[in-house]
């Protein structure tokens, strides 16, 4: 293959289109011999495999993008995939392409047009894809808000983006599903929970009851870290989500943690999600009586929650 084009397709994962291989001199004659021969392989109208037997998913995606053509970016679990947000990419390749375009679209590939296509595609990432921000956000619009949450925190414990990007990311986004909640969250995300069961107790037990408020993730001076250290009253909350807390080892260094803390005082209790989710007032009333017990001198507020368990201590 001629060298100009040959880096061309080294740089799309060993594709070529069409257009690229007219603009690089070769006849519509040479092109079809290769198909023909099987020196190359079609994958969608004008795009062809120069390596065949090459069916890796960054294949997979970039045809898709080059059969979208101009201004095309993965988006959704694509995105996230390539970003390192999700393991698996989903079953069939997304696409975000500019609104003004009329794309045929190609087999096995999801496209999706926007008006804000341009403004939510990555300035230099490649494969073209949408942002980090945007693309937890196209996630978030189709999930629970618990999962948003979720991948939000991964997101920020990885270092992939911070609570300032995501604001501006919402502002251009008014119909965002989630939006105000995304929004509440931030804040405690940003202060350090690091799950959504984490995010809910901040504030669906502690804030809404008017508890103390915690040091989120104190360090223990031995690596590890604890959620939620009410160090006044020597009171430390785990919280046990769907994250971080399963499997054999995990339950070792949870042990280790709560005896190192148990060694300086401090009382460790554990809390669930099923608990934060379904009975948050309940909770809250046990979290109030173990601060209590420690000298804490307030009392828990009843929140808005109907028929809140707060109202029942006397």
């Amino acid at each position: 293959m001629e060298g100009g084009l040959g880096a061309v397709a080294r740089g799309q994962f060993g594709l070529l289109t069409w257009r690229q291989c007219l603009g690089a001199g070769m006849t519509e004659r040479a092109i079809r011999w290769r198909l023909h021969s099987g020196r190359w392989v079609r994958l969608h109208p004008g795009v062809y495999l120069t390596e065949p037997g090459r069916r890796d998913w960054e294949v997979t995606a970039m045809a898709a993008l080059l059969a979208c053509g101009r201004g095309a970016a993965l988006s959704h679990e694509s995105a996230a995939f390539a970003w390192g947000l999700l393991r698996a990419p989903g079953p069939v390749v997304r696409a975000i392409v500019p609104a003004e375009r009329n794309v045929e679209t190609p087999a096995g590939v999801l496209v999706v047009r926007s008006r804000s296509a341009d403004q939510r595609t990555h300035e230099t990432a490649w494969p073209h894809r949408t942002t980090v921000e945007h693309t937890l956000l196209d996630l978030a619009q189709e999930s629970s808000l618990d999962g948003a949450v979720g991948r939000l925190a991964r997101a920020f414990q990885q270092f992939q983006t911070t609570e300032r990007l995501v604001w501006q990311a919402l502002a251009t986004r008014p119909r965002q599903r989630h939006r105000a909640l995304l929004l509440e969250a931030l804040g405690p995300l940003d202060d350090g929970a690091e799950s959504a069961a984490e995010v809910r107790f901040v504030r669906d037990v502690e804030g809404a009851h008017g508890l103390p408020v915690a040091t989120r993730q104190s360090p223990t001076g031995q690596g590890g870290r604890r959620d939620n250290e009410y160090e006044e009253y020597t009171l430390v909350v785990e919280v046990d989500g769907r994250l971080g807390h399963e499997g054999w080892s995990g339950r070792r260094r949870d042990g280790r943690r709560d005896r190192q803390a148990a060694r300086t005082g401090r009382l460790t209790v554990r809390v669930y999600w099923d608990e934060i989710v379904s009975t948050p007032c309940a909770l809250a009333v046990e979290v109030a009586e173990l601060l209590a017990a420690r000298g804490w001198p307030g009392r828990p507020r009843p929140c808005r929650r109907r028929g809140c368990a707060v109202r029942r201590v006397p």
